[in-house]
Protein backbone atom coordinates (compact mmCIF):
# COMPACT_ATOMS: atom_id res chain seq x y z
CA UNK A 1 0.00 0.00 0.00
CA UNK A 2 2.79 2.33 0.92
CA UNK A 3 4.70 1.52 -2.29
CA UNK A 4 1.57 2.16 -4.37
CA UNK A 5 1.14 5.59 -2.80
CA UNK A 6 4.78 6.45 -3.56
CA UNK A 7 4.33 5.35 -7.19
CA UNK A 8 1.19 7.47 -7.60
CA UNK A 9 2.92 10.50 -6.10
CA UNK A 10 5.86 10.00 -8.42
CA UNK A 11 3.55 9.85 -11.45
CA UNK A 12 1.75 13.01 -10.37
CA UNK A 13 5.08 14.84 -9.94
CA UNK A 14 6.27 13.64 -13.36
CA UNK A 15 3.03 14.76 -15.02
CA UNK A 16 3.26 18.13 -13.27
CA UNK A 17 6.81 18.64 -14.53
CA UNK A 18 5.72 17.68 -18.07
CA UNK A 19 2.82 20.14 -17.98
CA UNK A 20 5.12 22.84 -16.59
CA UNK A 21 7.61 22.32 -19.43
CA UNK A 22 4.81 22.52 -21.98
CA UNK A 23 3.48 25.72 -20.43
CA UNK A 24 6.99 27.18 -20.46
CA UNK A 25 7.39 26.26 -24.15
CA UNK A 26 4.03 27.81 -25.01
CA UNK A 27 4.92 31.01 -23.15
CA UNK A 28 8.24 31.30 -24.96
CA UNK A 29 6.53 30.70 -28.31
CA UNK A 30 3.93 33.35 -27.56
CA UNK A 31 6.67 35.79 -26.55
CA UNK A 32 8.55 35.18 -29.80
CA UNK A 33 5.38 35.47 -31.88
CA UNK A 34 4.40 38.71 -30.17
CA UNK A 35 7.86 40.13 -30.75
CA UNK A 36 7.93 39.18 -34.42
CA UNK A 37 4.44 40.55 -34.97
CA UNK A 38 5.43 43.78 -33.31
CA UNK A 39 8.14 44.09 -35.95
CA UNK A 40 6.52 42.63 -39.05
CA UNK A 41 2.73 42.58 -38.50
CA UNK A 42 2.15 46.32 -38.43
CA UNK A 43 -1.01 47.99 -39.67
CA UNK A 44 0.71 48.94 -42.91
CA UNK A 45 1.99 45.43 -43.62
CA UNK A 46 4.85 44.77 -45.99
CA UNK A 47 3.78 46.15 -49.38
CA UNK A 48 6.61 44.53 -51.32
CA UNK A 49 4.96 41.17 -50.76
CA UNK A 50 2.12 42.28 -53.01
CA UNK A 51 1.86 44.08 -56.30
CA UNK A 52 1.34 47.80 -56.71
CA UNK A 53 -2.23 47.13 -57.84
CA UNK A 54 -2.96 45.01 -54.72
CA UNK A 55 -1.44 47.63 -52.43
CA UNK A 56 -3.61 50.31 -54.01
CA UNK A 57 -6.72 48.18 -53.63
CA UNK A 58 -5.94 47.54 -49.95
CA UNK A 59 -5.72 51.31 -49.48
CA UNK A 60 -9.16 51.69 -51.11
CA UNK A 61 -7.54 53.40 -54.10
CA UNK A 62 -8.52 51.80 -57.43
CA UNK A 63 -5.41 51.78 -59.65
CA UNK A 64 -5.47 53.62 -62.95
CA UNK A 65 -4.27 51.28 -65.63
CA UNK A 66 -3.34 54.04 -68.06
CA UNK A 67 -1.34 56.01 -65.51
CA UNK A 68 1.33 53.78 -64.01
CA UNK A 69 4.00 55.39 -61.83
CA UNK A 70 6.99 56.77 -63.70
CA UNK A 71 10.16 54.73 -63.42
CA UNK A 72 13.65 54.38 -64.83
CA UNK A 73 13.68 54.48 -68.67
CA UNK A 74 10.10 55.77 -68.56
CA UNK A 75 10.42 59.03 -66.66
CA UNK A 76 8.11 62.01 -66.88
CA UNK A 77 8.77 65.72 -66.64
CA UNK A 78 7.53 67.44 -63.54
CA UNK A 79 4.86 70.14 -63.78
CA UNK A 80 5.88 73.83 -63.79
CA UNK A 81 7.82 74.63 -60.64
CA UNK A 82 5.75 76.26 -57.92
CA UNK A 83 7.64 78.67 -55.67
CA UNK A 84 7.50 78.03 -51.92
CA UNK A 85 9.61 78.94 -48.88
CA UNK A 86 12.57 78.61 -48.52
CA UNK A 87 13.39 78.69 -52.25
CA UNK A 88 15.96 81.21 -53.43
CA UNK A 89 15.13 83.17 -56.58
CA UNK A 90 17.64 84.79 -58.92
CA UNK A 91 16.19 88.14 -59.99
CA UNK A 92 17.84 90.55 -62.43
CA UNK A 93 16.21 93.86 -63.42
CA UNK A 94 17.04 94.45 -67.08
CA UNK A 95 15.45 97.92 -67.23
CA UNK A 96 15.40 100.25 -64.20
CA UNK A 97 14.21 103.70 -65.26
CA UNK A 98 12.64 106.10 -62.75
CA UNK A 99 9.19 107.37 -63.41
CA UNK A 100 8.89 110.94 -64.80
CA UNK A 101 9.28 113.71 -63.84
CA UNK A 102 12.90 112.88 -63.06
CA UNK A 103 15.19 115.45 -61.45
CA UNK A 104 18.93 115.16 -61.95
CA UNK A 105 20.95 114.68 -58.79
CA UNK A 106 24.62 114.49 -57.92
CA UNK A 107 26.47 111.39 -59.14
CA UNK A 108 23.80 110.61 -61.76
CA UNK A 109 25.31 109.41 -65.03
CA UNK A 110 24.14 111.20 -68.16
CA UNK A 111 24.78 110.25 -71.77
CA UNK A 112 25.54 113.43 -73.76
CA UNK A 113 25.93 113.46 -77.56
CA UNK A 114 26.66 116.76 -79.33
CA UNK A 115 27.13 117.30 -83.04
CA UNK A 116 28.99 120.31 -84.45
CA UNK A 117 31.72 120.28 -81.82
CA UNK A 118 35.42 121.04 -82.29
CA UNK A 119 37.21 118.35 -84.24
CA UNK A 120 39.73 117.64 -81.50
CA UNK A 121 37.23 117.97 -78.62
CA UNK A 122 34.14 115.79 -79.32
CA UNK A 123 31.30 115.44 -76.80
CA UNK A 124 30.04 111.88 -76.99
CA UNK A 125 29.95 109.65 -73.92
CA UNK A 126 28.91 109.24 -70.29
CA UNK A 127 29.32 112.13 -67.91
CA UNK A 128 28.84 112.00 -64.12
CA UNK A 129 27.14 114.93 -62.44
CA UNK A 130 29.54 116.41 -59.89
CA UNK A 131 28.61 117.24 -56.28
CA UNK A 132 26.72 120.51 -56.42
CA UNK A 133 24.97 119.62 -59.69
CA UNK A 134 27.63 120.72 -62.21
CA UNK A 135 28.15 118.78 -65.48
CA UNK A 136 31.74 118.99 -66.76
CA UNK A 137 31.87 118.84 -70.59
CA UNK A 138 35.63 119.11 -70.88
CA UNK A 139 38.32 121.82 -70.73
CA UNK A 140 37.23 123.46 -74.00
CA UNK A 141 33.55 123.75 -73.05
CA UNK A 142 33.49 124.20 -69.28
CA UNK A 143 30.75 123.20 -66.81
CA UNK A 144 26.97 123.49 -66.89
CA UNK A 145 24.58 123.53 -63.91
CA UNK A 146 22.05 120.71 -64.35
CA UNK A 147 21.31 119.68 -60.72
CA UNK A 148 17.60 119.67 -59.83
CA UNK A 149 16.55 120.01 -63.47
CA UNK A 150 14.57 117.63 -65.63
CA UNK A 151 16.26 115.96 -68.60
CA UNK A 152 14.61 118.43 -71.02
CA UNK A 153 15.69 121.41 -68.92
CA UNK A 154 19.24 120.06 -68.65
CA UNK A 155 19.43 119.50 -72.42
CA UNK A 156 18.30 123.07 -73.03
CA UNK A 157 20.86 124.37 -70.51
CA UNK A 158 23.69 122.49 -72.27
CA UNK A 159 22.54 123.83 -75.64
CA UNK A 160 22.52 127.44 -74.43
CA UNK A 161 25.94 126.97 -72.86
CA UNK A 162 27.49 125.49 -76.02
CA UNK A 163 25.80 128.08 -78.27
CA UNK A 164 28.23 130.64 -76.91
CA UNK A 165 31.16 128.51 -78.10
CA UNK A 166 29.91 126.57 -81.12
CA UNK A 167 28.12 127.81 -84.20
CA UNK A 168 25.22 125.28 -84.56
CA UNK A 169 25.41 122.62 -81.80
CA UNK A 170 22.88 119.77 -81.72
CA UNK A 171 22.51 118.30 -78.22
CA UNK A 172 21.06 114.94 -77.10
CA UNK A 173 20.99 114.27 -73.32
CA UNK A 174 19.60 111.09 -71.70
CA UNK A 175 19.84 109.37 -68.32
CA UNK A 176 22.26 106.42 -68.32
CA UNK A 177 22.14 105.54 -64.62
CA UNK A 178 20.51 107.13 -61.59
CA UNK A 179 22.91 107.21 -58.64
CA UNK A 180 20.15 107.13 -56.02
CA UNK A 181 18.20 104.37 -57.76
CA UNK A 182 18.43 100.90 -56.20
CA UNK A 183 19.39 98.12 -58.57
CA UNK A 184 17.51 94.81 -58.41
CA UNK A 185 19.91 91.91 -58.94
CA UNK A 186 21.07 88.75 -57.19
CA UNK A 187 19.57 86.07 -54.95
CA UNK A 188 16.34 86.68 -53.07
CA UNK A 189 15.11 84.27 -50.37
CA UNK A 190 11.41 83.45 -50.18
CA UNK A 191 10.57 84.16 -46.56
CA UNK A 192 8.27 82.20 -44.24
CA UNK A 193 5.48 84.68 -45.07
CA UNK A 194 5.78 83.78 -48.77
CA UNK A 195 7.29 87.10 -49.89
CA UNK A 196 10.60 88.31 -51.30
CA UNK A 197 12.17 91.60 -50.25
CA UNK A 198 13.02 94.10 -53.01
CA UNK A 199 14.52 96.70 -50.68
CA UNK A 200 13.16 100.20 -51.20
CA UNK A 201 10.61 98.83 -53.68
CA UNK A 202 8.82 96.83 -50.99
CA UNK A 203 7.90 93.12 -50.81
CA UNK A 204 6.14 90.84 -53.27
CA UNK A 205 4.12 87.70 -52.46
CA UNK A 206 5.30 84.88 -54.75
CA UNK A 207 4.42 81.65 -52.91
CA UNK A 208 2.28 79.28 -54.98
CA UNK A 209 3.26 81.01 -58.24
CA UNK A 210 5.17 79.70 -61.22
CA UNK A 211 8.21 81.60 -62.48
CA UNK A 212 6.14 83.36 -65.15
CA UNK A 213 3.55 84.43 -62.58
CA UNK A 214 6.26 85.60 -60.18
CA UNK A 215 7.85 87.67 -62.97
CA UNK A 216 4.55 89.47 -63.58
CA UNK A 217 4.03 90.09 -59.86
CA UNK A 218 7.55 91.55 -59.43
CA UNK A 219 7.20 93.80 -62.46
CA UNK A 220 3.82 95.00 -61.21
CA UNK A 221 5.41 95.95 -57.87
CA UNK A 222 8.35 97.72 -59.52
CA UNK A 223 6.04 99.63 -61.86
CA UNK A 224 4.91 101.64 -58.83
CA UNK A 225 8.38 103.21 -58.74
CA UNK A 226 9.89 102.60 -62.20
CA UNK A 227 8.90 103.27 -65.78
CA UNK A 228 8.09 100.01 -67.66
CA UNK A 229 10.42 97.76 -65.59
CA UNK A 230 11.66 94.49 -67.10
CA UNK A 231 13.02 91.64 -64.94
CA UNK A 232 14.18 88.04 -65.38
CA UNK A 233 13.35 85.45 -62.71
CA UNK A 234 14.88 82.00 -62.22
CA UNK A 235 15.28 79.54 -59.34
CA UNK A 236 18.72 79.76 -57.81
CA UNK A 237 18.19 77.06 -55.14
CA UNK A 238 15.43 74.42 -55.12
CA UNK A 239 14.80 74.11 -51.38
CA UNK A 240 11.07 73.47 -51.06
CA UNK A 241 10.66 70.29 -53.12
CA UNK A 242 12.20 67.32 -51.32
CA UNK A 243 11.85 63.57 -50.76
CA UNK A 244 12.73 61.59 -47.64
CA UNK A 245 14.64 58.36 -47.06
CA UNK A 246 13.55 56.72 -43.79
CA UNK A 247 15.66 53.88 -42.42
CA UNK A 248 14.15 51.78 -39.65
CA UNK A 249 16.73 51.32 -36.90
CA UNK A 250 15.91 47.86 -35.44
CA UNK A 251 15.48 49.32 -31.97
CA UNK A 252 18.47 51.67 -32.23
CA UNK A 253 16.50 54.69 -33.49
CA UNK A 254 15.14 55.42 -36.96
CA UNK A 255 17.04 57.66 -39.37
CA UNK A 256 15.47 60.25 -41.70
CA UNK A 257 17.46 61.94 -44.49
CA UNK A 258 16.08 64.80 -46.61
CA UNK A 259 17.10 65.22 -50.28
CA UNK A 260 16.10 67.91 -52.81
CA UNK A 261 14.09 66.89 -55.86
CA UNK A 262 15.66 67.85 -59.17
CA UNK A 263 13.29 65.82 -61.36
CA UNK A 264 15.53 62.87 -62.22
CA UNK A 265 15.96 60.80 -59.02
CA UNK A 266 14.97 57.14 -58.70
CA UNK A 267 14.88 54.68 -55.82
CA UNK A 268 18.42 53.58 -56.61
CA UNK A 269 19.59 57.21 -56.42
CA UNK A 270 17.94 57.53 -52.99
CA UNK A 271 19.72 54.44 -51.65
CA UNK A 272 23.01 55.64 -53.12
CA UNK A 273 22.45 58.95 -51.31
CA UNK A 274 22.58 57.18 -47.92
CA UNK A 275 25.61 55.06 -48.95
CA UNK A 276 23.62 51.87 -49.41
CA UNK A 277 21.77 49.62 -46.98
CA UNK A 278 23.17 49.21 -43.47
CA UNK A 279 23.46 45.96 -41.51
CA UNK A 280 20.27 46.92 -39.65
CA UNK A 281 18.21 47.10 -42.85
CA UNK A 282 16.37 44.41 -44.75
CA UNK A 283 15.51 44.28 -48.44
CA UNK A 284 11.98 45.29 -47.45
CA UNK A 285 11.55 48.67 -49.22
CA UNK A 286 8.61 50.67 -50.52
CA UNK A 287 7.62 54.21 -51.46
CA UNK A 288 4.82 55.97 -49.58
CA UNK A 289 3.49 58.70 -51.87
CA UNK A 290 1.05 61.17 -50.28
CA UNK A 291 -1.92 62.41 -52.24
CA UNK A 292 -1.57 65.98 -53.58
CA UNK A 293 -3.07 68.46 -51.12
CA UNK A 294 -4.66 65.56 -49.22
CA UNK A 295 -7.16 64.94 -52.04
CA UNK A 296 -7.43 61.39 -53.31
CA UNK A 297 -5.60 58.28 -52.18
CA UNK A 298 -2.09 57.86 -50.88
CA UNK A 299 -0.01 55.40 -52.92
CA UNK A 300 2.20 52.58 -51.66
CA UNK A 301 4.70 51.39 -54.28
CA UNK A 302 6.58 48.17 -53.42
CA UNK A 303 10.23 48.05 -54.46
CA UNK A 304 12.10 44.88 -55.45
CA UNK A 305 15.57 46.12 -54.61
CA UNK A 306 17.29 42.80 -55.34
CA UNK A 307 15.90 42.78 -58.88
CA UNK A 308 17.01 46.39 -59.34
CA UNK A 309 20.57 45.85 -58.08
CA UNK A 310 21.28 42.28 -59.18
CA UNK A 311 19.19 41.98 -62.32
CA UNK A 312 19.12 45.53 -63.64
CA UNK A 313 15.33 45.56 -63.49
CA UNK A 314 13.59 48.90 -63.96
CA UNK A 315 10.06 47.73 -63.14
CA UNK A 316 10.12 49.04 -59.54
CA UNK A 317 12.94 51.59 -59.81
CA UNK A 318 10.38 54.37 -59.59
CA UNK A 319 11.02 58.02 -60.33
CA UNK A 320 10.77 59.98 -57.08
CA UNK A 321 8.32 62.83 -56.77
CA UNK A 322 8.19 65.72 -54.27
CA UNK A 323 7.01 64.49 -50.88
CA UNK A 324 7.84 60.79 -51.47
CA UNK A 325 8.91 58.68 -48.49
CA UNK A 326 11.35 55.91 -49.35
CA UNK A 327 10.94 53.53 -46.39
CA UNK A 328 13.62 50.91 -45.68
CA UNK A 329 12.38 48.36 -43.15
CA UNK A 330 14.57 46.87 -40.45
CA UNK A 331 15.98 43.35 -40.34
CA UNK A 332 13.47 41.45 -38.13
CA UNK A 333 16.13 39.21 -36.55
CA UNK A 334 18.32 42.14 -35.55
CA UNK A 335 15.24 43.90 -34.20
CA UNK A 336 14.33 40.75 -32.25
CA UNK A 337 17.85 40.56 -30.84
CA UNK A 338 17.64 44.21 -29.82
CA UNK A 339 14.37 43.63 -27.96
CA UNK A 340 15.79 40.60 -26.16
CA UNK A 341 18.83 42.65 -25.18
CA UNK A 342 16.62 45.44 -23.81
CA UNK A 343 14.57 42.94 -21.80
CA UNK A 344 17.45 40.90 -20.39
CA UNK A 345 20.01 43.70 -19.99
CA UNK A 346 18.69 45.07 -16.66
CA UNK A 347 18.48 41.57 -15.19
CA UNK A 348 22.05 40.77 -16.28
CA UNK A 349 23.30 43.89 -14.53
CA UNK A 350 21.31 43.05 -11.41
CA UNK A 351 22.69 39.50 -11.34
CA UNK A 352 26.19 40.86 -11.95
CA UNK A 353 25.98 43.08 -8.87
CA UNK A 354 24.59 40.19 -6.85
CA UNK A 355 27.40 37.85 -7.90
CA UNK A 356 29.98 40.52 -7.08
CA UNK A 357 28.48 40.93 -3.62
CA UNK A 358 28.47 37.17 -3.05
CA UNK A 359 32.13 36.88 -4.08
CA UNK A 360 33.10 39.68 -1.70
CA UNK A 361 31.29 38.04 1.21
CA UNK A 362 32.93 34.72 0.42
CA UNK A 363 36.36 36.37 0.35
CA UNK A 364 35.79 38.04 3.72
CA UNK A 365 34.58 34.74 5.21
CA UNK A 366 37.84 33.10 4.20
CA UNK A 367 39.88 35.62 6.22
CA UNK A 368 41.48 34.47 9.53
CA UNK A 369 39.18 34.22 12.53
CA UNK A 370 38.88 37.42 14.49
CA UNK A 371 40.16 39.60 11.64
CA UNK A 372 38.18 42.87 11.25
CA UNK A 373 38.50 44.34 7.71
CA UNK A 374 37.14 47.69 8.88
CA UNK A 375 40.40 48.29 10.74
CA UNK A 376 42.51 46.90 7.90
CA UNK A 377 43.28 50.29 6.34
CA UNK A 378 45.89 52.10 8.44
CA UNK A 379 48.54 52.79 5.81
CA UNK A 380 46.08 53.35 2.94
CA UNK A 381 44.13 55.97 4.88
CA UNK A 382 47.36 57.64 5.97
CA UNK A 383 48.68 57.80 2.39
CA UNK A 384 45.49 58.74 0.50
CA UNK A 385 43.48 60.48 3.21
CA UNK A 386 39.94 59.78 4.38
CA UNK A 387 38.31 61.74 1.53
CA UNK A 388 40.06 59.88 -1.29
CA UNK A 389 38.18 56.68 -2.28
CA UNK A 390 41.45 55.09 -3.41
CA UNK A 391 42.12 53.84 0.11
CA UNK A 392 38.95 51.69 -0.18
CA UNK A 393 40.15 50.33 -3.51
CA UNK A 394 43.53 49.47 -2.03
CA UNK A 395 41.86 47.71 0.88
CA UNK A 396 39.74 45.67 -1.54
CA UNK A 397 42.87 44.72 -3.52
CA UNK A 398 44.69 43.74 -0.34
CA UNK A 399 41.82 41.52 0.81
CA UNK A 400 41.31 39.77 -2.54
CA UNK A 401 44.42 39.72 -4.73
CA UNK A 402 47.43 40.67 -2.60
CA UNK A 403 49.95 37.92 -1.71
CA UNK A 404 49.34 36.21 1.61
CA UNK A 405 52.71 37.32 3.05
CA UNK A 406 51.91 40.97 2.29
CA UNK A 407 48.47 40.69 3.85
CA UNK A 408 49.97 39.09 7.00
CA UNK A 409 52.72 41.72 7.17
CA UNK A 410 50.16 44.49 6.80
CA UNK A 411 47.98 43.00 9.54
CA UNK A 412 50.91 42.67 11.98
CA UNK A 413 52.74 45.97 11.40
CA UNK A 414 50.42 48.17 9.31
CA UNK A 415 49.21 50.33 12.18
CA UNK A 416 52.75 50.97 13.45
CA UNK A 417 54.03 51.71 9.93
CA UNK A 418 51.21 54.21 9.32
CA UNK A 419 52.13 56.07 12.52
CA UNK A 420 55.83 56.06 11.54
CA UNK A 421 55.31 57.64 8.08
CA UNK A 422 52.84 60.22 9.37
CA UNK A 423 55.49 62.99 9.45
CA UNK A 424 57.69 61.65 6.62
CA UNK A 425 56.24 63.01 3.32
CA UNK A 426 59.03 61.63 1.12
CA UNK A 427 58.54 58.06 2.30
CA UNK A 428 54.77 58.54 2.12
CA UNK A 429 55.10 59.61 -1.54
CA UNK A 430 57.13 56.49 -2.37
CA UNK A 431 54.53 54.26 -0.68
CA UNK A 432 51.76 56.03 -2.61
CA UNK A 433 53.48 55.26 -5.94
CA UNK A 434 53.66 51.57 -4.99
CA UNK A 435 50.00 51.52 -3.94
CA UNK A 436 48.90 53.25 -7.14
CA UNK A 437 50.74 50.65 -9.21
CA UNK A 438 49.09 47.84 -7.22
CA UNK A 439 45.51 49.07 -7.71
CA UNK A 440 45.91 50.31 -11.30
CA UNK A 441 45.09 46.99 -12.91
CA UNK A 442 42.60 46.11 -10.18
CA UNK A 443 40.50 49.20 -10.86
CA UNK A 444 40.21 48.35 -14.58
CA UNK A 445 39.36 44.69 -14.13
CA UNK A 446 36.79 45.33 -11.40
Amino acid sequence: MHATTITQNHRRMTAGRRIGRRLHTVCVALLIAATVCSQGCSVYGRPQRSTTRQASLEANCPPEGDRMPAKELAKVTLPPYVIEPPDILLIDALRVVPKPPFRIQSFDTLQVIVEGTLLEQPINGLYVVEPGGMLDLGPSYGKVMVGGQSLEEAQDAVFRHLKRILREPQVSLTLAQAAGQQQVAGEHLVGPDGTINLGTYGTVFVTGMTLAEAKEAIEAQLSKFLDAPLVSVDVFSYNSKVYYVITEGAGFGDNVVRFPVTGNETVLDAIAGINGLSRLSSKDIWIARPAPSGVGCDQVLPVDIEAIMKGGSTATNYQLMPGDRVFIAQDPWIAFDSIIDKVTGPFERMFGFSLLGVQTVQTINRLPFGFNPNNFCWVAREVYGDQNPKWLLFRAWLLTEAPTWLRDLYADHGEEFAAWIHDKPLIKAVVKVLMDAAIAGYGVSH
